[in-house]
């Protein structure tokens, strides 16, 4: 595939784009990064360096790619955190682009917003943008629990609220949603799930609960779903290969000791996941 990916960069470490990149040219995929902001490294760390790009700057690089008219060439657009409506803006107008240029083409949206014991970290607006403007024209979104929580307005404290949640969320557009990071009662203490919805219908994957959260690894795991999705046609099997793919990354990560993912030395499980998780069928 050919994928235009509009997130963030870093130099150090992988978040945004420098998350997402690898693992989908690992994968055979080509990837077009345009980026939003360059880092020295990701805000995780309480200070860094590097500008942030302007909206309109954005808007230009991709009009750039439009200039050499292979616009229609990208199967799908990839975005990660929109720190603001205008960049939101010019990422929906990349993807009105690329459908117009091709139809099948899809846009995977990862609606960056949140997560528990943090709540809400983007800016006053945000969330209710991505709700209302952003969500409802993707065809994938890969919100973690928390995040699915706000999209759909209830809260999911069992399998049947999960799923009634992420129906709420399909209603608005989005035909395919991963959730991750599902913590609810029925998940076996010191697990953890995600889980896959599609018309076809839904699944989840379950594996232990490693002791580490790394910055990046919601961007990994888009990107990979959206990669293992467009190129199987099966939610179930992307789920299964994402998840199994992004667990080999944190044990390789958590045996390193160090807090950025160890995408490098993970590669092979990123090209060629084992499945030691199987996902099962929900509904």
């Amino acid at each position: 595939m050919k994928i235009l990916s509009i997130q963030s960069s870093v130099a150090y470490g992988h978040v945004g784009n420098s998350a997402a990149a690898f693992p989908l040219q690992r994968l055979g995929h080509e990837i077009w990064p345009v980026l939003t902001v360059h880092f020295s490294n990701h805000t995780g760390y309480g200070a860094w360096r590097g500008p942030l790009l302007a909206p309109g700057d954005v808007a230009d690089v991709i009009a750039g790619i439009e200039d050499r008219g292979v616009l229609g060439d990208a199967d799908a657009v990839l975005s990660g955190y929109q720190g603001d409506p205008a960049m939101g803006a010019v990422i929906l107008d990349a993807v009105d682009r690329v459908k117009a240029a091709n139809p099948d083409a899809v846009y995977c949206c990862d609606p960056v917003m949140g997560d528990v014991g943090r709540g809400m970290f983007v800016r006053p607006g945000i969330p209710e943008y991505l709700r209302d403007t952003v969500v409802p024209r993707a065809d994938i979104v890969t919100p973690n629990q928390f995040e699915l929580e706000f999209l759909a307005g209830r809260t999911t404290n069992s399998p049947a609220e999960l799923l009634a949640a992420v129906d709420v969320v399909r209603a608005m557009g989005p035909r395919h949603v991963l959730v991750t990071s599902v913590l609810h009662g029925d998940v076996p203490h010191g697990s953890l799930e995600v889980v896959a919805v599609s018309d076809e219908g839904a699944w989840a994957v379950t594996t232990p609960l490693l002791p580490i959260s790394p910055n990046g690894g919601g961007d990994v795991t888009a990107a990979l779903y959206l990669a293992h999705l467009r190129t199987t046609g099966s939610p179930a099997t992307a789920l299964e290969r994402t998840v199994n793919a992004v667990f080999a990354v944190y044990e390789t990560t958590l045996t390193a000791g160090t807090r950025e993912l160890q995408l490098v030395a993970a590669q092979d499980a990123i090209a060629h996941p084992q499945t030691r998780f199987a996902a099962r069928q929900l509904r």
